[in-house]
C-alpha cells in the first residue's frame, strides 16, 4: 500500500512496540516466541519505512524499566538483541540503513556494547534510512543527562535555551519525531522520548506489534496526512 504521492511524509516515525507478550498469550506460546515474532516485525517495518520515504525511523526496543522485567525475560531479550544484530546488519547495511543507539548500552555488557558501536560506525556513511533504536532508554534519564553535559560543558543560566539544551540531548541532530506510532491498544508514551515528542502527532492502534504490518504503517502515514500541524500556533 502506497500513499498518495501528494500527501505529505512524516520526515521521522516513532514506534512504541507493545503487545509481544499479548500476542505470545494468545496463542498459548512463552513470551519469547512473541519476541520472536515482534523481531521479524521490525525487519518488516524498516523496508516498509524506506519503501514509503520514511527518513528517520526510532524504535523503542529496550526501555530503562524493562530491567525490572523477570531475569529470564530479561536474558531472552538481551539474547534476541545480539541474534538481530548479527544476523540482520548485513541487510541494514546492504538496504542504506545508517543505524544508531540510544540509552544505556553499557548495561548490556561491554561485548554488545562494543557490537553496537561497531554496527554503527559500519552503516555511518548509509543515508537512505536513519534507524535509531532505543536500548535501555528512558526519556528522564535522558533529559537529566542533557543537564548534566550542559554544566559541565560550562553553559551558563543565561545561554541556556531550549535548541542549546536539545543539542546536549541523546537524540541530537535527528529531527523530533513527526509521527509517533504505540501498538497494542494501549494510549500513553511510557517515558519515550518525553522533549522529543512535544509536538508530534500521536497514533494508537490496538494491532499487537508482530501483527503490525506494511499495510498498517501506510495506514498510520494516511491518517497523519490529514491531521493539521499547529505547534501551538492558530490556523490560518
Amino acid at each position: 500500500m502506497s500513499l498518495n504521492p501528494f500527501h505529505p511524509v512524516p520526515r521521522h516515525v516513532a514506534v512504541i512496540m507493545d503487545g509481544n507478550g499479548r500476542w505470545a498469550a494468545a496463542r498459548g506460546l512463552p513470551r519469547a516466541a512473541g519476541h520472536r515474532e515482534g523481531a521479524k516485525a521490525v525487519r518488516r517495518i524498516i523496508e516498509a519505512a524506506i519503501d514509503q520515504g520514511v527518513s528517520y525511523l526510532t524504535l523503542f526496543a529496550f526501555s530503562s524499566e524493562n530491567w525490572q522485567r523477570p531475569a529470564e525475560e530479561v536474558t531472552d531479550l538481551t539474547f534476541l538483541l545480539k541474534h538481530y544484530l548479527r544476523s540482520e546488519l548485513n541487510e541494514l547495511h546492504e538496504q542504506g540503513v545508517c543505524l544508531k543507539v540510544i540509552g544505556e548500552r553499557e548495561r548490556f555488557g561491554p561485548n554488545l556494547a562494543a557490537e553496537l558501536e561497531t554496527a554503527e560506525a559500519r552503516t555511518a556513511g548509509n543515508s537512505r534510512l536513519t534507524l535509531v533504536m532505543a536500548l535501555s532508554y528512558g526519556g528522564r534519564a535522558d533529559i537529566v543527562g542533557a543537564a548534566r553535559r550542559a554544566m559541565e560543558a560550562g553553559v551558563r543560566p543565561e545561554e541556556l535555551t531550549e535548541q542549546v539544551f536539545a543539542g546536549f540531548l541523546s537524540t541530537t541532530g535527528i529531527p523530533d519525531p513527526d509521527l509517533l506510532i504505540r501498538t497494542s491498544g494501549e494510549e500513553r508514551i511510557s517515558n519515550f522520548l518525553l522533549w522529543q515528542l512535544a509536538y508530534s502527532e500521536l497514533f494508537f492502534t490496538p494491532v499487537l506489534w508482530p501483527d503490525f504490518s506494511a499495510e498498517h504503517l501506510a495506514a498510520a502515514l494516511s491518517e497523519y496526512a490529514t491531521r493539521e500541524r499547529r505547534f501551538g500556533a492558530r490556523p490560518v
